[in-house]
């Protein structure tokens, strides 16, 4: 009997190794704390701000919006004191941290070694791993500069108290984030940014760009080869748009020019069309003209992908994407 329980052991080991891995049961990576500080600088401060409120849109998910206006801007008395976020289809509830400095319900205690080991690498402050919706995978590139910056500018907001309710993750979904976590061991320099498309391709992975303009399979994965094709559903206060293919192929932006691109990212409208408030043209709109004609050149460099949509159009079911989106049974 012995034989067999110790078998059946070992099979469940080797099981658990091949699949999922041990990190759902011992927990996700991290490292240990460090007590550094970042010292602010005026100049921290002002690239902090830009980042938090324009580029990487950290204040989007951090803050409360006004669905009901367009572009949806966050309120900005409430700015960074977190909110649950409000789409419809996650795995549980998602509730994106009160990041103003109140000590009872923000971030007033949290450690600038906390934050950052959040921010880049998706351990929260109290230990867990955080759901990927925080897109740390893509915030593990940002420099250490840039990263010292947000955190300058974020103990710069005034404190908001604003109790919020936990994270609450689904089973088995709650163990398997686990897996996400990787820590950041070495120095990241500043990006290299000497061609304007090298630049673009640096802030598009700050704002994360990839994930709201891929579509998604039934698990919530990313469809590979799909790439900013868009398609992917998302329904909320703002309603069930589908996001917009932003690769250079004739369905996509192809059509597009740097003049037509500033002016869809200054005004929220392609020509006569509005786009849905849920896409963040109202803080992206903020950026410098120089790093928004850099983002469209980096845009350009991207594989054309033939996807077509319209959220003007009813919804069909897309047999490239198999999501129900706009001009679907035209793909």
């Amino acid at each position: 009997m012995m034989i067999v329980i110790g078998a059946l052991a070992v099979l469940l080991a080797v099981a658990i190794t091949a699949s999922v891995g041990w990190r759902p049961i011992i927990g996700p990576r991290s490292r240990p704390l460090t007590d550094r500080k970042f010292q602010p600088t005026p100049e921290r401060l002002e690239r902090g701000r830009y980042l938090a409120e324009n580029a990487a849109g950290c204040m989007d998910c951090h803050s409360e919006h006004d669905w009901g206006q367009p572009g949806g801007p966050f309120i900005r008395a409430r700015m960074g004191a977190g909110d649950i976020f409000p789409m419809e289809g996650l795995p549980g509830r998602i509730v994106p941290s009160n990041l103003t400095p109140d000590p009872e319900t923000g971030a007033g205690t949290w450690t600038d070694d906390q934050l950052a080991r959040a921010i880049r690498e998706g351990i929260g402050h109290d230990g867990r791993a955080l759901f990927p919706l925080m897109p740390y995978e893509r915030f593990r590139h940002m420099s250490d500069e840039d990263l010292a910056s947000v955190i300058v500018y974020l103990r710069s907001l005034p404190a908001v108290p604003n109790p919020l309710p936990k994270t609450e993750i689904i089973f088995p979904v709650k163990y398997l984030i686990r897996n996400a976590p990787q820590p950041v061991v070495a120095p990241v320099p500043a990006p290299d940014v000497s061609t304007p498309a090298k630049r673009g391709a640096y802030l598009a992975n700050l704002g994360d760009c990839i994930i709201c303009h891929t579509p998604k399979d039934d698990k919530q994965q990313p469809l590979p080869g799909m790439e900013f094709s868009g398609g992917w559903v998302l329904k909320g206060p703002w309603g069930a748009p589908a996001t917009a293919n932003i690769t250079p192929d004739a369905s996509g932006i192809g059509y597009y020019d740097e003049n037509l691109f500033l002016e869809v990212m200054h005004t929220g409208k392609v020509k006569a069309r509005k786009l849905n408030p849920l896409m963040p043209w109202i803080d992206i709109g903020k950026m410098t003209d120089e790093d928004l004609k850099a983002i469209f050149a980096y845009l350009k460099t991207l594989k054309p992908i033939q996807h077509r949509m319209d959220n003007t159009e009813p919804p069909t079911l897309c047999k490239k994407c198999g999501a129900m989106h706009g001009l679907g049974d035209r793909n």
